[in-house]
């Protein structure tokens, strides 16, 4: 479990003692304070908090920014939130408090109030009654649009059940094409980050062998690499190297419909360099999408396509979802590969 924490000095005496005790299953990796704009790091909070280096030993950077908290959450695969102080329980104005625990909920996160015992209300019999000695109480972070996700998920196994089924002809040709002309290992295997920063293993094709799995990890486009053999070609053109993603949709990894999956190296950069780039990882990740059937695939802009999933997050519709299934279905005779 990880935890953004609010700024402050007794923000990072907790966040200090959550890293000397593994035992509460919390590991911090930030602290948030929109005020802060100077040094981050155990260093810099050693000073603010004035405690000595061995107490401060883990303490992790400061968050200063909205796009600095999205990164972290979902680099880290945060689950778990702990805000610290009297204005966490509503003693105090809480300005930007809404906007935040708004963010973090929406991200899947839960909550978890710290404070002093006689701020906190009393804690729910499940959770323990405080965190080294600091009160503590947890706000169960709610399900947002549940009705709108389950039919969502229930669109995509309508779908890719009967596809995955009419496909496996096509599945098996292709297997044998890839085997008979590349050699073993018809399946490539990457991981991808997916909704909320979780991480899962995405299935195609292989269309080219990597060097290693550093090449694999952090290597941009292979569409024009020499090595690439004459099946290889035609399965990315087609696109018919995406179809074993139909099984990715439906193990839960993926959707039909949403931001493409990236590789972690590449998230964790466009996060740092693109401002709302680390929000689209709200949404389950998708074999195809709104950007890419406004043609924003391969080599175009990373920024184009963050706006475009963004967008379609912000007004996601299950007629949408219907919409770009039936335009990705018509670009399919138009094939341009990635």
């Amino acid at each position: 479990m990880c935890s953004p924490d609010l700024g402050g000095a007794q923000a990072r005496a907790v966040a200090a003692l959550l890293a000397r005790h593994p035992e509460y299953g919390l590991r911090p990796v930030g602290l948030v304070d929109p005020s802060a704009d100077a040094p981050s790091g155990a260093a810099s909070a050693a000073s603010a908090a004035g405690t000595d280096e061995q107490d401060t030993r883990g303490v992790p950077p400061v968050l200063a920014s909205v796009e600095d908290v999205q990164r972290a959450v979902v680099v880290n695969g945060v689950s778990e939130a702990v805000f610290v102080g009297a204005d966490a329980f509503g003693a105090g104005d809480g300005a930007g408090m809404g906007e935040l625990v708004a963010l973090l909920r929406a991200y899947g996160c839960g909550l978890l109030f710290v404070g002093d015992a006689r701020e906190a209300a009393a804690p729910r019999p499940s959770m323990p009654e405080h965190l080294w000695g600091f009160a503590c109480r947890r706000l169960d972070a709610p399900e947002p649009r549940r009705r709108g996700r389950r039919a969502k998920r229930c669109l995509d196994m309508a779908v890719a059940a009967p596809a995955l089924l009419a496909v496996s002809p096509v599945l098996l040709g292709c297997a044998l094409a890839v085997r008979l002309c590349d050699g073993p290992g018809v399946l490539f295997r990457q991981e991808r980050v997916g909704q909320d920063g979780h991480l899962f293993t995405l299935l195609k094709f292989r269309t080219l062998r990597p060097t290693d799995e550093h090449e694999s990890a952090t290597r941009w486009n292979i569409a024009g690499d020499h090595r690439m053999s004459t099946v290889g070609r035609l399965l990315r053109r087609t696109s018919l190297d995406e179809l074993p993603q139909l099984w990715n949709v439906l193990r839960g990894d993926m959707s039909l419909v949403g931001p493409r999956p990236e590789r972690p190296h590449f998230v964790a950069n466009f996060s740092k360099t693109l401002p709302g780039y680390a929000a689209r990882h709200r949404m389950p990740v998708g074999i195809t999408g709104l950007a890419q059937v406004h043609g924003l695939r391969g080599d175009t802009s990373i920024e184009d396509r963050s706006r475009f999933d963004n967008h379609y997050i912000d007004h996601w519709s299950l007629w949408q979802d219907v919409c770009i299934l039936l335009r990705t279905a018509v670009s399919l005779v138009r094939p341009a590969g990635s």
